[in-house]
């Protein structure tokens, strides 16, 4: 013989079922549940016909609950202890979120420019949470569009009609030579000094290196091209080596002062442009506004104290 099927109770009964045995009384688990005192006690009779089970008996003028609605709170308390715990961790969930800033890169700012500057942005604001990583622009793009970061800074040849952008302040490539080399004495460099160099250059998917090489054509300046490479970073760890001299981004540069690799101007001005990009549906939060201008201004002074260097 097939059982019968049960009827499950739903919410509003479970809910005024739990608000009396908490209170005590019908009229208390009403002001408990903020309904009337009749919606209360007719949750409780559909509540008990459903379950066939007598969960309250009259006690002079108020009730007390049966040895089995005591039996049935306890799985009911353990029930509403997890949803409780569910609405606690999407609280906090929601928290995080709200405090967790979460950038992408491209290689030329994440290989320490921009970190020392989120250093410094999340020191004063210990509440927020930040994630950095330095990824290529294709990738930022990517990042950016399916949300597995808030923010990116990309190149602008990078673009997607999902996302927004907002021009950052653009700076001037520099040229790049190793330490005692012939180059390094000049106050600045021309394509004409390069004539017969080994030229450590980046790769072809790179919008700069289709601008140096016109520059060079024009200029009419043969290079010896032995070596090239798709990142600024490594374009002066070869530079440092001494095996050539090379053309790169001045923030890249700024982490090779030191490591045998100097710095000068060239002419004419070749500029890196960089996008902040953040999704078209999914405006970014007030910190991630402040990101923005922030460290746009620190690019700036960082422009301002180079030229005076």
């Amino acid at each position: 013989m097939a059982k019968p099927v049960l009827r499950r109770p739903n919410l509003g009964q479970v809910e005024a079922f739990r608000a009396v045995m908490i209170t005590g009384s019908a009229t208390a688990g009403a002001a408990f549940m903020g309904v009337t005192q009749p919606a209360v006690s007719k949750l409780l009779r559909d509540f008990q016909h459903q379950l066939k089970i007598k969960l309250f008996e009259r006690r002079g003028t108020g009730i007390a609950p049966t040895a089995e609605a005591l039996t049935l709170f306890g799985e009911v308390e353990r029930s509403f202890i997890g949803i409780e715990r569910i609405a606690e961790a999407a609280e906090q969930i929601r928290l995080r979120q709200a405090s967790l800033l979460r950038i992408a890169a491209l290689p030329a700012l994440a290989n320490g420019f921009l970190p020392r500057f989120a250093g410094k942005f999340v020191s004063t604001r210990p509440e927020l949470d930040l994630e950095v990583s330095g990824v290529i622009s294709t990738l930022v793009v990517d990042w950016v569009v399916s949300r597995q970061c808030d923010l990116g800074f990309a190149s602008p040849q990078i673009d997607h009609p999902a996302l927004q952008k907002i021009a950052m302040p653009s700076l001037p490539y520099v040229a790049v030579v190793p330490e005692g080399h012939r180059l390094a004495r000049k106050s600045s460099l021309t394509p004409k000094d390069f004539d017969g160099e080994n030229f450590i250059s980046l790769n072809h998917s790179s919008q700069s290196r289709r601008y140096v090489d016109a520059i060079f054509a024009e200029a009419g300046v043969s290079r010896v091209m032995q070596v090239e490479t798709h990142l600024s970073e490594i374009v002066c760890g070869l530079v440092s080596s001494g095996l050539g001299v090379g053309i790169c981004d001045p923030f890249t540069a700024r982490e090779f002062a030191r490591r045998g690799v100097v710095a000068k101007p060239f002419r004419p001005v070749v500029t890196i442009e960089i996008f902040a990009v953040y999704s078209a549906h999914q405006p970014p939060t007030p910190v991630a506004h402040q990101f923005i201008e922030q460290f746009a201004d620190h690019i700036r002074k960082f422009d301002k104290d180079r030229r005076r260097q």
